[in-house]
């Protein structure tokens, strides 16, 4: 009964006219940017987060939120027509999918991948509305030797699921720690590592960072690569109504939520049906299943940010950064601080799904015609718009300078094939780590061993070792290897 008392409150949080439009808004351009090659949600989210100064913390929220699985959805798009993806994500769908359009069949291929995504975003949202309660109540029951102790394992779990070199991982989170520590010290109250620049005394911004690394940084790499590399599937799409292969295509198997990777895995290990084309040849059942993974993790992503204030990637470590802007601390108080936000922000995910899929269908038209605009007419107003959005941060020049330095710094591990998104939420955990730290070490009075008798802290830590031994032994790291190999 408390559920649905909740779930009301949501939506009569959701379902104002003011919440609607920016759940609409952010849900077509989530579209339209994984659509556009080159793009993604997370370097849109560092774009528009200097937008959110001006927004009310709910509507702000919903909009980032819809940009995200709006992209989910968008990224299916080139995936299929151009075997392009416009996420990591959407690698799989592009096995399947892209010999689907060349087939003539694009038009059954991208309905399945939107009807597949609306089912388990769906499921997804029911997820954390299902789970999110119980896990806010056992996070209240953690002190700074818990949370510490719990950002130790995210971090940890950050470096396991990065792609590519171990290695690099982890040298990027401890650089975004490094960066982390570019501030005033919240004890002493003596800056740290500012070198005699004021603007550094408050740390480096994280709009800046963000915006340098993942938006710069995407735009000088995207610039970098060979325009006629880009062929662009320009047929007429036709048979959008999806046919009955579809609708038994967009059910899910049965490790659909794990990952789209399982899910395709799982997929193909399904005898097929009579007649059925085989895996990678063009089977609808390779893009609805990794289809509806795909978005519904997108979904249960949202769960460890709003219960423990914990992000599992790079887009929810922006929305942290998001609720920082607006004054909330993210973690388990927000459900009683701010049960409006918390409650609006989950039935504007179905409110967000449902807008989806009724609109995407019928523009998908639209949608090819903007994968013929050229590169070089996207970027310079890109570039245009970042800046000014950062220069009305805090009317300063220094930030524009900061993210430019950090785009080169995003290009050189663009090239360097190191995974950025460790380093934020390295940046973001950082500070959070350390304060918590010095906390428990207070109250303890330098006592280290309260991480391990605190029967909590001491589960979340052998939890994390469990994970660096599990992933060093030879058949794990070999499977990890194989599935963030690059197509």
């Amino acid at each position: 009964m408390e559920l649905l008392n909740n779930l009301a409150l949501g939506f009569q949080t959701a379902l104002t006219l003011q919440n609607l439009a920016y759940a609409l808004f952010g849900s077509i351009l989530g579209t339209l940017i994984g659509v556009l090659p080159g793009l993604g949600p997370v370097a849109t989210i560092a774009m528009l987060l200097p937008s959110i100064y001006t927004l009310d913390a709910t509507p702000a929220l919903i909009m980032l939120a819809g940009i995200y699985y709006g992209a989910q959805y968008g990224g299916s798009t080139t995936a299929i027509l151009i075997n392009v993806p416009g996420e990591s994500s959407s690698v799989v769908t592009a096995l399947d999918g892209y010999k689907m359009a060349r087939k003539g069949r694009a038009g059954p291929a991208l309905a399945a991948a939107g009807l597949g995504s609306f089912f388990a975003g769906c499921v997804g949202t029911v997820i954390i509305a299902a789970f999110a309660p119980p896990l806010t109540e056992l996070a209240f029951k953690f002190g700074p030797a818990e949370y510490f102790s719990l950002m130790v394992l995210g971090l940890i779990g950050a470096v396991v699921l990065a792609s590519g070199s171990l290695i690099k991982a982890i040298a990027m989170i401890l650089l975004g720690l490094l960066l982390g520590q570019i501030n005033t010290d919240v004890i002493s109250g003596v800056p740290r590592y500012s070198f005699d620049v004021a603007e550094l005394t408050d740390g480096i911004g994280f709009v800046a960072i963000a915006m340098g690394v993942f938006g710069f940084g995407e735009i000088i790499s995207n610039l970098g690569m060979p325009e006629e590399d880009r062929q662009v599937f320009t047929k007429d799409v036709k048979g959008l109504m999806p046919t009955a292969q579809s609708v038994l295509g967009v059910l899910p198997g049965g490790g659909a939520l794990l990952s789209s990777f399982a899910a395709y895995t799982i997929e193909k290990k399904l005898s097929l049906k009579p007649h059925e084309v085989p895996f990678g040849e063009g089977n609808i059942r390779g893009v609805a299943g990794p289809e509806s993974a795909n978005n519904a993790g997108a979904q249960t992503s949202f769960i460890p940010m709003l219960t423990l204030g914990i992000p599992p990637n790079a887009v929810m470590a922006l929305m942290v950064g998001a609720m920082t802007i607006k004054g909330i601390q993210p973690g388990p108080q927000v459900m009683q601080s701010n049960p409006e936000l918390f409650w609006g922000l989950i039935a504007s995910m179905w409110v967000g799904n449902l807008m989806l899929v009724v609109l995407n269908l019928p523009l998908i038209g639209i949608w090819i015609k903007l994968l013929t605009v050229p590169y070089r007419l996207l970027y310079p107003a890109i570039l245009v718009f970042c800046c000014i959005g950062l220069y009305t941060l805090n009317n300063n020049n220094f930030d524009v300078y900061m993210a430019v330095i950090f785009g080169l710094f995003g290009y050189a591990f663009y090239k360097l094939k190191c995974e950025p998104a460790p380093l934020l939420l390295g940046f973001i955990l950082g500070p959070m780590m350390e304060e918590n730290l010095r906390r428990a070490l207070l109250l303890s009075r330098g006592d280290w061993s309260t991480f391990l008798t605190r029967p909590l802290s001491a589960g979340l830590l052998i939890a994390a070792a469990l994970m660096i031994v599990v992933v060093s032994l030879p058949s794990i790291k070999r499977s990890r290897e194989k599935a963030f190999q690059e197509e």
